[in-house]
């Protein structure tokens, strides 16, 4: 079966990050394996070795070969009927590329949102899965004849274990996503180099950004630990001072729409 993707590109420049907080709850879900990961013929399809999708929420391909690297991640806007669907997953190795495309084919997804550069710092952080400008790849051994499109949007200003300097740049690209979803129930594929720093920092931005929409209560934490429910170690760079204002363009924007809003940051750092 073949796949054409065509893709957007979000550009900008200038990125740091600094200091460093303890968080105030596990990594891991009490309870939850990870076995198949563990597996020795599905070791070569994670990028990192500490990197394991749950086995109660990874995605199960069709066929034997039923691993990949990725996991459901379902969000809940209470006080009305919508749910955020995705698919946080890491970025595609050269030999799983044709289980990314077909995990995208088999959920349905018409969008995905990548949120590295193909190589950060020397280190190549997502093999390129799309095909170059006017060109194409084929991937998989069956055809169905069946054609749909799909859309690649790429934000390029986020550093790997950072922030970027412009937050309301990073805002603007999740209203770009937000915009790209509406209307679509299947799930939005979403991925940076090990699926769970920035791919994390996105959802917890649409998240908050539903919620306040809705006049509901925001607290990130929790945003993060039902996260962390489906896909271990979900926002794994430690947090600063210096970092919690990529947060706020979302309180401003909420308040410039005069929408009824409580914000409650339940946070309790311990400084480094």
């Amino acid at each position: 079966c073949s796949f054409t993707a065509c893709s957007e590109i979000h550009s900008n420049q200038g990125c740091s990050g600094c200091g460093h907080i303890k968080r105030p709850f596990c990594y891991f879900l009490p309870g939850m394996t990870m076995s198949c990961a563990k597996l020795t013929q599905n070791l070569s399809k994670n990028r990192y070795r500490d990197i394991s999708p749950y086995d109660a929420t990874r995605v199960i391909l069709k066929g034997t070969d039923d691993y990949i690297n990725a996991n459901y991640i379902n969000m809940e806007i209470p006080a009305s009927s919508l749910i955020n669907r995705y698919i946080a997953c890491q970025g595609p190795l050269p030999n799983t590329c044709p289980d990314f495309w077909q995990m995208t084919w088999e959920q349905g997804s018409s969008l995905v949102v990548m949120l590295t550069t193909q190589v950060e710092r020397g280190r190549v952080k997502c093999h390129q899965y799309w095909p170059n400008p006017s060109g194409s790849a084929t991937y998989a051994g069956f055809q169905s004849g069946e054609s749909r499109e799909l859309t690649q949007i790429q934000y390029l200003a986020w550093p790997d274990h950072g922030v970027p300097d412009d937050s309301t740049d990073f805002l603007d690209f999740v209203t770009l996503v937000r915009s790209k979803r509406a209307g679509k129930d299947e799930p939005v594929v979403v991925h940076c180099s090990a699926g769970i720093g920035r791919t994390g920092v996105l959802i917890t931005m649409e998240t908050a950004m539903c919620l306040m929409e809705c006049g509901q209560p925001v607290y990130p934490l929790e945003i993060v630990r039902t996260m962390r429910d489906q896909r271990a170690m979900m926002i794994q760079t430690p947090v600063s001072p210096a970092h919690l204002p990529v947060f706020l363009p979302v309180i401003t924007a909420a308040l410039m729409c005069k929408k009824h809003l409580y914000i409650i940051f339940l946070c309790y750092f311990e400084h480094v």
